[in-house]
């Protein structure tokens, strides 16, 4: 019986305090660095459980959401006038 395990490595983020640089300064720039490794998505992401296929089916989803957005950006951007009829039919 073969099992094929997956490892997945959570980045660890240091900061190095600089000299006469604030304690504030320095947890600011940890918590920047922090938000954008990631690490909080990651920890969510782990919290659970999820099927491979439950996995894959939220992939497409997004996927779709995401081609439907940029398709409405780029229609927008190729009609000026579209935005400019959308904002006077929420006003009504």
């Amino acid at each position: 019986m073969t099992t094929n395990y997956t490892l997945e490595v959570i980045q660890v983020v240091e900061v190095q305090v600089k000299e006469k640089e604030s304690f504030e300064r320095a947890l600011r720039r940890f918590k920047k660095m922090w938000e954008r490794a990631g690490v909080l998505r990651e920890i969510r992401n782990r919290a659970f459980y999820e099927k491979p296929s439950d996995a894959k089916r939220e992939m497409k989803k997004k996927t779709v959401r995401r081609i439907k957005r940029l398709a409405r950006i780029e229609a927008l951007r190729n009609n000026p006038r579209a935005s400019q009829q959308r904002r006077r039919r929420r006003r009504k």
